[in-house]
């Protein structure tokens, strides 16, 4: 089948491109920036074009063109941005990709929400959250994620569409540089031998590895009728002083202070969370927490010419 994915070179897009090519998906990538990620070597499998979602004609123009069976949106702003340039992307621009879909035939969409819909933890105390408990993320990219899955099941309702909504926990690889990053740099910076600092030990995080998040929109992308329009990726709940002492078992010498060892956690964002529902109907399973730190570890001392850490 012909699968159009929108944001095709960003952090997560570039890996979830070579696992749909690897299960024989042929792919239209559309970007912005299309330089920022190559797949010479997939061939014809991949065709990488510049577009810009905020554009209207762009996205349907390439919908029509290339007459996708199903739609993967990925384009967003991580961070907070000036409210008219981040409305024209985030909302603007998820609701070109839903309405292209509409008129093209393309009732299968999935697309990138976000664990920040949640908010802060305190508002639920020590449990999971789960996809139907209530939202109070109160700031511009958790309103804006909130607002796509609203008219995402506005689509549904109306239009007999299967818009399926992901919401990726605290994303981390080598490569990431936006949006939540200190749960990667606090492995990233030791392993280039750097000092770090942060505000608070205590401060917790949920984080789930790109490949793995990766391969959860794979799998929910190729379904055709998912139980339900909204999951929640899950991931590894941990404080950075957890995280620095995993990476200390591979890095004695790292260099990772705090400035205060409490005063975190209350602040922190959704770190509990219950993803049963992707689990159970999808089958994922992910790697150790302490695996994928000592993999971030070798990806960056590997790139920077430093010898790697055994297990």
């Amino acid at each position: 089948m012909s699968i159009l994915v929108l944001g095709g070179t960003g952090f997560i897009g570039l890996r979830v491109i070579r696992l749909l090519a690897n299960r024989g998906e042929e792919i239209v990538c559309v970007d912005i920036n299309p330089g920022a990620a190559r797949f010479d070597d997939l061939g014809k499998q991949v065709k990488v074009l510049r577009g810009d979602v905020t554009q209207f004609d762009d996205v349907m123009a390439v919908t029509a063109t290339t007459k996708p069976s199903r739609i993967l949106n990925l384009s967003y702003f991580l961070g907070d941005h000036p409210p008219h340039f981040a409305t024209k992307l985030n909302i603007i621009g998820m609701d070109n990709c839903f309405e292209a879909a509409r008129l093209c035939g393309v009732n299968r969409v999935v697309y990138a929400s976000s664990l920040a819909v949640s908010g802060q933890q305190k508002h639920f105390g020590d449990r999971a959250v789960t996809e139907d408990d209530l939202q109070y993320g109160d700031y511009q990219y958790a309103q804006h994620k909130r607002f796509n899955e609203f008219q995402a099941e506005d689509y549904n309702r109306k239009y007999g569409m299967t818009i399926t909504g992901v919401r990726p926990a605290n994303v981390t690889g080598p490569d990431k540089v936006r949006g939540s990053v200190d749960h990667v740099n606090i492995i990233t910076q030791p392993a280039r031998g750097n000092p770090i600092t942060f505000p608070f030990a205590d401060a917790m995080r949920c984080p789930i590895h790109v490949d793995d998040i990766a391969e959860v929109f794979v799998r929910v992308l190729l379904k055709d009728k998912p139980a339900h329009s909204i999951y929640n990726s899950g991931g590894t709940a941990i404080s950075l002083s957890d995280i620095a002492k995993l990476v200390r078992g591979y890095l004695p010498d790292a260099k990772i202070t705090f400035e205060k060892e409490t005063g975190g956690k209350e602040s922190s964002g959704n770190y509990l969370i219950d993803n049963r529902r992707l689990v159970e109907e999808f089958g994922v399973q992910y790697r150790a927490y302490p695996e994928r730190v000592l993999q971030i570890i070798n990806e960056v001392r590997a790139a920077e010419g430093l010898p790697l850490i055994k297990a």
